[in-house]
């Protein structure tokens, strides 16, 4: 698709651990900052299964769920429904939302690929533009993969 957001960064770790840093340690590298809990946000996860929920707990019983796996094939892919309005907003209806891929692939023996798709904008309807546009600007999806790449080599 031409509203399309792909970036890929290699990382010093095996498609199986990148994976699974990606996916299931998601709480220990996303940002804080674009999260609706920020500093008191409890968890960021998703359930490792098609179908799963992609999801943020806070204090006192908060959630949001945000997406949904619609791909699950570790070591290789993972993907998500991204069901956040251009208005930072969680959108319930599946219908409205855009999708997020990503790909694991090895280099050498000790290096993982790591390749992100994010298409589908139009389906945010009114402002899909600007959003694409704020999430492939440096403080989108860049600076969010960039976090993942870092937090690695930890």
């Amino acid at each position: 698709m031409s509203d399309s957001i792909r970036l890929a960064q290699t990382i010093a770790r095996p498609p199986a651990e990148a994976f699974a840093l990606f996916t299931e340690g998601l709480g220990r590298w996303w940002p804080r900052e674009y999260t609706w809990g920020q500093e008191a946000l409890e968890a960021i996860g998703m359930e490792p299964r098609p179908g799963g929920l992609c999801f943020e707990r806070g204090p006192h019983g908060f959630r949001c769920d945000w997406g949904r796996v619609v791909a699950w094939e570790p070591p290789a892919r993972v993907a998500f429904t991204w069901q956040i309005s251009p208005r930072r907003e969680p959108v319930p209806d599946p219908a409205r939302a855009s999708r997020v891929e990503v790909r694991f692939e090895a280099v050498g023996d000790a290096a993982t690929r790591v390749t992100l798709v994010h298409d589908g904008f139009e389906w945010h309807g009114e402002g899909a533009a600007e959003y694409r546009a704020a999430l492939a600007s440096p403080e989108g999806w860049p600076f969010i993969l960039e976090r993942f790449a870092r937090h690695e080599q930890s």
